[in-house]
C-alpha cells in the first residue's frame, strides 16, 4: 500500500542470523537492550525490568530526542513474534506498528524479519519520519541485532 506519493506503507527486512531464536528474542523482548542494536539510532534508553512476556504489556522507551514512548504490545508469541504500537504517554497510538518475527531454521540459525507498518498512521506530523523508514533502515537494526546475538 502507498500513501499517494508511491511510498510503501509496509516495509520489511529479513536476514538469516547465526544465533538461536531464543537468544535473539531476549534481545528484542527486553526494551533495556534495544538501544544497543537500534539501527535507526532513535532509541536512547529504557528502564530495566520491562521484559515483555505477553500481548497487552506496555513498555516505556526514551528516544534520542528526549521524548518518551509507551509501546503497547499487540502481538506476542514467546521466541517467535512480537509487535507493538508506540504512542505518546497517555495517548492513543497514532497507527503505526513495529514487528519482529523469528523463524528457527535449526538449533543455531534463525530467519529474522523486521517490519514497520504505517498503513493506519493518522498523525500527519509523523508522516515524514514514517516515509524515511526504509528496508535499509530496518536492515541496519537486523544487522546490529545479528552482531550482538552472534557474540553471545
Amino acid at each position: 500500500m502507498t500513501d499517494g506519493i508511491d511510498v510503501p506503507r509496509i516495509v520489511l527486512a529479513s536476514r538469516e542470523i547465526d544465533a538461536p531464536a531464543a537468544v535473539l528474542f531476549e534481545l528484542i523482548a527486553d526494551p533495556a537492550r534495544q538501544p544497543e542494536w537500534d539501527g535507526n539510532d532513535n532509541l536512547a534508553e529504557a528502564s530495566p525490568g520491562q521484559r515483555v512476556r505477553e500481548a497487552g504489556a506496555v513498555f516505556s522507551m526514551t528516544l534520542t530526542n528526549g521524548h518518551v514512548r509507551e509501546n503497547r504490545v499487540v502481538e506476542f508469541e514467546e521466541g517467535r513474534r512480537i509487535a507493538w504500537n508506540p504512542a505518546e504517554p497517555g495517548k492513543e497510538p497514532p497507527g503505526h506498528l513495529w514487528r519482529w518475527e523469528l523463524e528457527p531454521l535449526d538449533e543455531r540459525r534463525t530467519l529474522v524479519t523486521h517490519s514497520y507498518d504505517w498503513t493506519g498512521l493518522t498523525d500527519e506530523t509523523r508522516l515524514p519520519r514514517a516515509r524515511a523508514t526504509t528496508p535499509d533502515t530496518l536492515r541496519a537494526s537486523v544487522d546490529r541485532l545479528a552482531e550482538h546475538a552472534e557474540q553471545s
